[in-house]
C-alpha cells in the first residue's frame, strides 16, 4: 500500500524523488539533463528542479536503454524516435540490430580474453617459485607492441 501512495503522490516532485521513481541516482539525473537527454525541467520560485510524471517516464526510458547497453548517442536517437509519432519501426529495429552486432563482437572479444587467461592460469604453478607464465606473457605482449615492424 505504501508504494501505491508514493507513486500516486502529487506532481511535480523534487530531484531526489524523481530519481528514486526512475531508478537512477540524482547525480545521473543531472548528468542526463546536462547531455540534453531530458528536456529543461521546470523550477520552483526558489530555483529547485521540479520533475513531472512525463520527465520520470523519460528517465525510465533512458535507464532501461542504458541497462541494455545503448550508448548515449544511440539513446539520443532512440528518444527522438520514441517521441516522433511519424517514426518507422524499421529505424528503431536497425539501431537495435546494430547494437546486437556490437554486443556480439564485444562478447566474442571477452570470450577470447577469457580463454587466453584460462590458458595462462593453467600454465602457472601458483607456488613459491618466482617464475610466472602470466607475468611473462604480459611482459612479452608489451615488448611485441613496441617492436618496429
Amino acid at each position: 500500500m505504501a508504494s501505491t501512495r508514493s507513486s500516486s503522490a502529487q506532481w511535480p516532485v523534487a530531484i531526489g524523488e524523481a530519481a528514486r521513481r526512475a531508478g537512477v541516482s540524482a547525480r545521473m539525473l543531472r548528468h542526463y539533463e546536462s547531455l540534453g537527454l531530458l528536456p529543461q525541467v521546470a523550477r520552483s520560485d526558489s530555483g529547485y528542479r521540479q520533475y513531472s510524471a512525463a520527465d520520470v517516464h523519460v528517465l525510465r526510458f533512458i535507464r532501461r536503454s542504458r541497462d541494455l547497453g545503448f550508448s548515449i548517442e544511440e539513446i539520443t536517437t532512440l528518444l527522438g524516435l520514441w517521441q516522433d509519432q511519424a517514426r518507422t519501426s524499421a529505424s528503431v529495429k536497425q539501431i537495435a540490430q546494430a547494437h546486437i552486432a556490437s554486443l556480439a563482437e564485444r562478447i566474442a572479444a571477452m570470450q577470447a580474453m577469457q580463454r587466453s587467461l584460462q590458458s595462462l592460469v593453467q600454465c602457472c604453478h601458483g607456488d613459491d617459485r618466482p617464475d610466472c607464465p602470466i607475468l611473462d606473457d604480459l611482459a612479452a605482449a608489451d615488448e611485441a607492441s613496441v617492436r618496429p615492424s
